[in-house]
């Protein structure tokens, strides 16, 4: 009987079916809309008696100035007797098949989930509603309602966690090509002398994604003793060194993206959306691991000053 079908003018919703909306101008009141639940609807009638079922809107009828008000609170408290049920749900789906892993841990309230540093981790668990990143212990909570959320999507959690682990980005980096590599850190590119990327605006590149360039050569290649760590060149057409440098957030912001790339085969086109997305996450890891070390050192900086003091004191105190 108190299902909800349809919308009324002004309702509000106040979520998990809930909502109210105005009772109308004859009389002060509010329209609640529930989910149909005989208990629910039972202990609802228990606290307004004077509440009536309009059947024309398929809503509760609460009379009275202070009704909003009264039927929030109502609404708040059977919101939170659910996620209870809830939580205990999920505590029992655990107990009957628990989540085995390092990167797991079982707490009173829920699950904590501390992994290394991961784009798709934080994604994924950002999909969780629940799930929240809770500072104080620098891991995610993930309250035990969502147990079973979280049990769908920890196969994705957990192979990039382990991707991210230093260990396995070390063998990553043992397996580049040293050359290429080499080739890297000079911030250089062969680019075609009659068709260079033009300099200060951020382009896409095929060997080091989106960059900018600050300058070219005027000296052309031999692009047939280019390193092997570039892509085959074609053979006509004469190439420069382009010297580029990775951009800004601000240059990034400013650049239109291109639908997709113009020509593959000169090695350099207009950026494209996926490839400005990738530079911006790039840089943002760049940004916090730079926040992390400096972190890190000023921490250890007060530490071995503490020690210091500590050490003077008692040195002090001793030959007293």
């Amino acid at each position: 009987m108190g299902q909800v079908e349809g919308e009324v003018e002004g309702e509000a919703d106040r979520g998990a079916g809930f909502g109210i909306a105005p009772g109308g101008l004859k009389r002060p009141g509010v329209l609640v809309a529930m989910p149909f639940d005989r208990d629910l609807i039972a202990r609802f009638r228990e606290t307004f008696p004077t509440a009536r079922f309009r059947r024309a809107s398929r809503r509760w009828f609460v009379p009275g100035t202070t009704a909003e008000r009264r039927v929030d609170a109502w609404i708040g408290r059977e919101m939170s007797r659910r996620d209870a049920y809830a939580d205990d749900k999920g505590r029992d789906a655990y107990a009957f098949e628990p989540l085995e892993s390092r990167y797991l841990a079982a707490v009173p309230e829920g699950l904590i989930v501390r992994t290394p540093y991961s784009r798709t981790v934080v994604e994924t668990l950002r999909g969780i509603a629940p799930a929240h990143w809770d500072p104080a212990v620098r891991a995610w909570r993930v309250p035990w309602r969502a147990y079973e959320a979280l049990k769908a999507v920890w196969p994705t959690i957990e192979e990039a966690a382990a991707r991210n682990e230093p260990h396995a980005k070390r063998a990553r980096r043992a397996a580049r090509d040293p050359e290429a590599e080499s080739e890297r850190r000079r911030h250089r590119f062969p680019v075609p002398a009659q068709d260079p990327p033009p300099l200060g605006v951020p382009v896409e590149t095929a060997s080091y994604g989106v960059v900018t360039f600050e300058a070219l050569d005027a000296e052309p290649l031999d692009a047939g003793a280019l390193p092997a760590a570039y892509a085959p060149l074609p053979a006509s057409g004469r190439y420069v060194w382009g010297w580029w440098r990775m951009p800004t957030f601000s240059e990034l912001a400013e650049i239109v993206p291109a639908a997709r790339p113009d020509d593959l085969r000169r090695g350099w086109w207009p950026a494209t959306r996926d490839g400005i997305e990738t530079r911006r996450r790039r840089l943002r890891e760049a940004e916090r691991a730079r926040a992390t070390r400096s972190r890190t050192a000023e921490e250890t900086s007060q530490d071995a000053s503490q020690d210091a003091s500590q050490d003077t004191t008692q040195h002090a105190s001793e030959e007293a």
